[in-house]
């Protein structure tokens, strides 16, 4: 048995290799995420690197202040412009992709733990616990996330952690409800009898049979939530209830804008660009790996 599921999945993997090769979605989905990725965690412009910089017309610190260069447009010296204290918007972009990974990262984490736990629970066990489960799946989406997030994060208050428990409070549903409906579909099948009828405890049914056969779906879906977190918490930053200033996240970056939306339009453009190309690359690699792993897709044919 383990000899035949081992080829199944070297098949399979070879076959989604095959996909990937000639997907150019993919490749454009992961060369902008690696890129933002790389740019978040590598980067480091602080003010001690900025003072012990050598050349400062390149390297600027997202906190250092210059009246006298205040809303200065895009230049040589500032490519992205200044914003109204004089602060490089190229540097403060750079650091708000710190805090926009972090959260999807650590929001998409916490609720496909909790969400996995619980939908995996649901379906195995059934009966009344699974019905009270979906009752409160099925009130949580009732109300749409982000004012749900709003409400949360407002009644526990601005800061960086509050905003991850706030999106983590709703996005947990759709990993519960995707990991119930593959533990429903897979629990009958002839090797899990199998497995049962040889006396393999329940939790080595689910570690060993049913979890690696079901973290494709969870992995596509955590891809594609990451672009709908960082898009919530821009939200919430920009409502003033994200990462407080002088921090820099891109919502409060397009809510200082606002007022120079005529005057200045790079406060507002930059940040709103930088949202829209990173949403875009983890949709794109989303879209991809789902149709990578889909059985319907055939493979590509050579030329």
């Amino acid at each position: 048995m383990e000899t035949q599921l081992s080829y199944a999945r070297r098949s399979q993997l070879t076959r989604v290799l095959a996909i990937i090769k000639g997907n150019k979605l993919l490749l454009a989905g992961s060369l902008i995420v690696c890129l933002v990725v790389c740019t978040a965690v590598f980067v480091t412009i602080d003010d001690v690197v900025y003072e012990q910089a050598l050349i400062k017309r390149i390297l600027h610190s997202p906190y250092q202040m210059n009246a006298r260069d205040r809303l200065s447009p895009p230049s040589a010296f500032h490519p992205l412009g200044t914003d109204q204290l004089g602060r490089d918007v190229l540097a403060r972009i750079i650091y708000g992709s710190r805090v926009s990974i972090q959260v999807g990262l650590l929001a998409v984490g916490l609720s496909g733990a909790v969400g996995t736990i619980i939908g995996v629970l649901a379906g195995y066990i059934g009966g009344k616990f699974d019905d009270f489960v979906m009752r409160i799946v099925d009130i949580l989406l009732a109300f749409p996330g982000l004012i749900l997030a709003i409400a949360i994060a407002g009644f526990l208050g601005p800061s960086l952690t509050n905003v991850i428990i706030a999106l983590s409070a709703k996005a947990w549903v759709s990993y519960a409800r995707v990991m119930r409906a593959n533990v429903l579909k897979m629990k009958d099948v002839e090797y899990i009898q199998a497995a049962k009828a040889l006396g393999a405890s329940e939790a080595r049914i689910i570690f060993r049979n049913i979890l690696p056969n079901v973290a494709t779906p969870m992995i596509i879906l955590a891809t594609m939530e990451l672009g709908s977190i960082i898009i919530s918490e821009a939200g919430l930053s920009f409502l003033g209830l994200g990462p407080q200033p002088p921090m820099a996240s891109w919502g409060n970056m397009l809510n200082l804008g606002r007022a120079h939306i005529t005057t200045a339009w790079w406060l507002s453009a930059f940040p709103g660009l930088a949202i829209f190309l990173t949403v875009m690359g983890f949709n794109l690699l989303g879209d991809a790996l789902a149709d990578a792993f889909d059985p319907k897709i055939t493979l590509p044919t050579r030329r």
